[in-house]
């Protein structure tokens, strides 16, 4: 009898031993996954590596930074993006997981035995050692790994859409430095103004051809236009930490950046731009999540039909001192839980998808029906600044300024008219800026370059 027991534990050793060393490779399924190479960007960083920083700042150390080194250096190193890639590693894991069949159960059980009597110690007890199996009926492995494929293809959307984000931001961030250096370079040449026409006071005051309180007044504005230079210098180191923060390289250690703030690019029809919306992946999504939802809602139907669970094993009996093999096969019966809740709830998943899809679309038309308006008054605004009022305010200065050497006009003309002159340009950096930024708008939401908008039209024109 010790035998025999002994002969049933190495079984059940040699069992657990051999379900514990088998391996199995498993292949996840291949999944299309959204384009996410629309504009300028550099290879994508694999979450394992994480950027050196430091290496960055190096790089970057005197440098003077333009719109692609920095869309480039977000794309490195900016931690949301970073953070966002891992979702892709998740939905990869996830997809795995779901086409892994159920795990074998192996059971050992002892009966009669410890009792009284006849049923004292385990002389004629009853041991079985049993393998079970469940059996996946209504091909759920495959419903289960195409739901967690189509979760991994949402995430791929949601990585663009967040990527999208970062560049825009970072976008905005570069113009927010390039305009403020614009403007320092417009307040110190003020600073130079007010100082040479204080000088050009004080020389009068001695001459004794005005009052000293002219002198005065001078030197007040000059005062005036230091503080407002220390305010925008002030400004820009604010400007270039949200920078630096965007592109993930810590410390804003580079000297300056660089671009053509004042390049102004004819503007596209809005029916041209609504063409391409459904390229934003806030509204492209919708067509994956309605198709994962669908997917849902199949697996949950498929899980009405009751899996199969076989057993097979052999049975001891010590009082006869025999063994005999025994085979079961067990399922529910489906009298009360038919999973009604979870198809139901699919259901309306997919109802509410519909909807949601619409007003996805409906927030992406009005948010470019708004950065559209935007741009084009912008447009107009630089236009207008460009063309006229600022060389109309340049040459009233210049008028004014050869008027008050020769002693014809006096210096709070001088002042008016040099006010007039750097607040058009100030209000013409401002209106630049808000250019490109409605432009950088435009292109989040469409996600494609404004650049490529017009020349496709321009090639449709030329065709027609």
């Amino acid at each position: 009898m010790q035998k025999k027991q002994c002969f049933l534990g190495i079984c059940l050793v040699m069992l657990l031993s051999g379900c514990a060393g088998v391996k199995r490779s498993y292949e996840v399924p291949a999944s299309t996954l959204p384009p996410l190479d629309k504009g300028p960007q550099a290879a994508e960083a694999a979450p394992e590596k994480k950027p050196n920083v430091q290496i960055a700042n190096a790089q970057q150390n005197n440098a003077i930074l333009t719109l692609e080194k920095v869309l480039a250096l977000t794309l490195a190193n900016n931690p949301e993006i970073a953070g966002s890639t891992w979702d892709k590693k998740i939905g990869d894991a996830r997809t795995l997981q779901a086409g892994l069949g159920p795990n074998p159960e192996l059971s050992f059980s002892l009966s009669d035995f410890g009792g009284t009597g006849y049923y004292r110690g385990t002389d004629v007890s009853t041991s079985a050692v049993q393998l079970g199996q469940l059996i996946e009926l209504g091909g759920k492995r495959t419903k289960r790994t195409r739901l967690a494929a189509l979760e991994k293809d949402l995430a791929g959307w949601d990585y663009e859409a967040k990527r999208l984000d970062m560049l825009a931001e970072a976008n905005k961030n570069f113009l927010d430095v390039l305009a403020v250096q614009e403007k320092i370079g417009v307040v110190e040449e003020l600073v130079r103004l007010a100082t040479r026409a204080r000088e050009t006071v004080a020389e009068r005051v001695k001459a004794g051809k005005v009052s000293p309180l002219e002198e005065t007044k001078a030197g007040v504005a000059l005062s005036q236009t230091r503080i407002q230079l220390e305010r925008t210098k002030t400004e820009l180191t604010a400007a270039r930490k949200r920078l630096a923060a965007t592109m993930g390289i810590g410390d804003p250690v580079f000297q300056r950046v660089e671009g053509d703030l004042k390049k102004l690019s004819s503007i596209p029809s809005s029916d041209t731009l609504n063409a391409y919306l459904e390229q934003n992946p806030d509204v492209a999504r919708w067509a994956k999540e309605k198709e994962q939802r669908e997917a849902s809602l199949v697996l949950e139907k498929a899980k009405q039909i009751p899996d199969l669970t076989l057993t097979g094993g052999v049975q001891y009996d010590a009082s006869a001192r025999d063994s005999a093999l025994m085979i079961g096969v067990s399922f529910p019966l489906s009298f009360f839980d038919r999973n009604q809740g979870n198809i139901a709830e699919a259901e309306y998943k997919i109802a509410k998808a519909r909807e949601e899809s619409r007003a996805a679309r409906s927030k992406a038309a009005s948010t470019l029906a708004g950065a559209y308006q935007a741009l084009a008054s912008s447009y107009a605004e630089s236009k207008s600044l460009q063309d006229d009022i600022v060389p109309s305010a340049q040459k009233v200065f210049e008028l004014t300024q050869e008027g008050f050497r020769e002693g014809k006009f006096d210096f709070l003309e001088l002042l008016d008219a040099q006010r007039t002159l750097f607040e058009a340009r100030g209000n013409f950096v401002d209106s630049l800026s808000n250019y490109h930024k409605a432009v950088v708008d435009i292109e989040r939401i469409t996600a494609t370059p404004l650049a490529e908008v017009s020349g496709t039209r321009q090639k449709t024109k030329g065709n027609n």
